[in-house]
């Protein structure tokens, strides 16, 4: 099989060879892995279940938790299992189609954890700003415009990243990696790879620092506003909004490095940074939908 897929243009499976020599260790990495998807997928399934049973919580605050829990979920799904099969498994061939699915819940999750969190920081900005506006600012429809804004530009962003990478012809198939990402794929082809390179950085670009910045603009006119305040109201705003933004920042920070890292071939990195970063990610929307959940109740 090795060299029908070496010698094709096109292979069909890929191989991820970053699973070798981990010996009676992967029975450890197995059980930890494990536990770890275990946890993230109970807390999110309360959080869903608690929010919709609760009429008091249909607000647009918790509706944009509860689409946090449903994104982490959603990764959630696209990584842990592949890789808990992997850590068990003596070979490690993805196909072709279930590669590229990956790559695509993978990058898109991740997308659409920072435009959730950026309309989250507008929700607050109107509230604590502009309060006796809220209800007229934030009704039911503009709330449907929001979230549907925030699932549509991961679609189209990284729909069009995987377009140009399945579109590609590839002279190999080993990915040096434990999960499928776009640009080690995009180094197996044959042909120019600019536009690929090019279109990359755009969207890599975009995608973790555009909503940076508006969560930091809205966040900084919350702080002037509060300046203006008495201090019980900056101690609330705070407590409210403190939270947020750390956990924002240091998501962002953490999708940069692991974005960054990509692009560095595997024998210049440690084996498991890639999924080092992207189980790092998972603990971080995880602590960022606490965080949410925790000054709304207080």
């Amino acid at each position: 099989m090795s060299g029908r897929l070496a010698n094709d243009s096109s292979p069909f499976y890929f191989q991820l060879t970053l699973f070798r020599e981990l010996g009676v260790s992967r029975y450890l990495f197995f059980t930890l892995t494990l536990l770890l998807y275990a946890v993230i997928v109970s807390f999110n399934v309360v959080i869903i279940l608690v929010i919709c049973l609760e009429k008091t919580l249909h607000e647009p605050m918790y509706v944009f938790i509860s689409g946090l829990s449903l994104n982490s979920l959603y990764g959630s799904s696209g990584f842990f299992p592949r890789f808990l099969m992997d850590l068990l498994s003596d070979t490690h061939l993805i196909s072709r189609p279930a590669c590229f699915t990956q790559m695509y819940i993978i990058y898109s999750y991740a997308s659409y954890e920072l435009t959730v969190l950026s309309i989250m920081a507008y929700d607050r900005y109107v509230a604590i700003c502009k309060p006796l506006h809220y209800h007229s600012i934030m009704s039911p429809r503009t709330m449907c415009m929001l979230v549907a804004a925030a699932w549509s530009y991961p679609m189209v962003s990284m729909g069009t990243l995987l377009y140009l990478v399945v579109s590609l012809p590839l002279c190999g198939y080993k990915l040096p990696r434990v999960f499928c990402t776009p640009w080690p794929v995009v180094q197996l082809s044959c042909a120019d790879t600019s536009i690929n390179s090019i279109t990359g950085h755009f969207i890599s670009i975009a995608t973790v620092f555009l909503p940076l910045c508006f969560v930091l603009y809205t966040y900084l006119r919350i702080l002037l506003v509060c300046q203006q305040k008495s201090s019980e109201f900056r101690g609330k705003a705070l407590q409210t909004c403190l939270p947020h933004i750390v956990s924002f920042v240091n998501y962002s920070i953490t999708l940069f490095c692991e974005v960054s890292l990509n692009r560095y071939r595997a024998d210049e990195l440690n084996p498991y940074t890639g999924s080092s970063c992207l189980s790092t990610s998972s603990i971080g929307a995880f602590s960022t939908t606490t965080n949410e959940i925790i000054p709304s109740n207080g």
